[in-house]
C-alpha cells in the first residue's frame, strides 16, 4: 500500500506549489529532505522528460515503497535558440544567484524588439511507482522576456518572465494565480489525475 509521495527536490519555493496542488490526494507529500533521503543525481538527459525520469527512478530506489515524483523545468527563449533550456538551473553556474542570471538575460535581450522576445517555461514531471511503473506529464506557460525584473512572489526566472494575459511578470501574480497558469501547475494537475487513477486501482485491486 502506497503511504506517501516523495518529491525529488530541495527547492522550498517549488515544494510550496507542489503541496498546494497535490495536498488533497490523501497522502503526505514530502520533499527529499523531509523524507530523510540524500543523494546526488546526475541529470544527463537531453530533454526535460529524460532528466525528470532519471531523477525519479534514482530516488525511488532509495524508498522503494513510495511514489517518487521529480520534475525538470526550465526557460526557453526563442531569440537565444531556446537557451537556457534544460541548463536553466546550471546557467552561469548552479550557485550563481538568479538576480545575476536574470540581469545577464536582460542584457542579452536589451535591444530585441517585443515580437522577438517570446519565451516559455516548460515543466516535465515523472513519477516512479513501486514495482517499476513510470508516469509522465508535461506543462507549458507561454510568455515573453520582460524589459526589466519585477515582483517578489516568484523565484528563479519569474521576475523577468512577462505574462501578457496578466499585464505583469510571473513574480507579480499571487501563488494561487501562478498555480493556475504555470507550467508546473499544469504538469502537476495532469500528474495528479494519473496518480488518482493509480491509487483508485490499488484500492479496488
Amino acid at each position: 500500500m502506497i503511504e506517501r509521495i516523495v518529491f525529488a527536490t530541495g527547492n522550498q519555493g517549488k515544494m510550496k506549489e507542489i503541496k498546494m496542488i497535490l495536498g488533497d490526494l490523501g497522502l503526505p507529500v514530502l520533499s527529499m529532505k523531509e523524507a530523510g533521503i540524500q543523494t546526488d543525481v546526475v541529470e544527463n538527459g537531453s530533454t526535460f522528460e529524460e532528466n525528470a525520469l532519471i531523477k525519479a527512478k534514482t530516488v525511488q530506489k532509495l524508498c522503494p515503497g513510495d511514489v517518487v515524483l521529480a520534475d525538470d523545468s526550465g526557460l526557453e527563449i526563442d531569440f537565444l535558440d531556446k537557451a537556457p533550456g534544460i541548463y536553466s538551473a546550471r546557467y552561469m553556474g548552479e550557485t550563481t544567484p538568479y538576480e545575476i542570471k536574470n540581469a545577464k538575460i536582460l542584457e542579452l535581450m536589451k535591444n530585441v524588439p517585443e515580437e522577438k522576445r517570446t519565451a516559455r517555461f516548460v515543466c516535465a514531471i515523472a513519477a516512479a511507482l513501486p514495482g517499476g511503473e513510470v508516469l509522465t506529464s508535461c506543462g507549458v506557460m507561454e510568455g515573453k522576456i520582460a524589459y526589466s525584473a519585477a515582483g517578489e512572489n516568484g523565484f528563479g526566472y519569474d521576475p523577468i518572465f512577462w505574462l501578457d494575459e496578466c499585464g505583469c511578470t510571473s513574480s507579480e501574480i499571487s501563488p494561487e494565480q501562478k498555480n493556475e497558469l504555470s507550467h508546473r501547475g499544469k504538469a502537476l494537475r495532469e500528474m495528479k489525475e494519473q496518480l488518482k487513477n493509480k491509487l483508485l486501482q490499488e484500492i479496488q485491486g
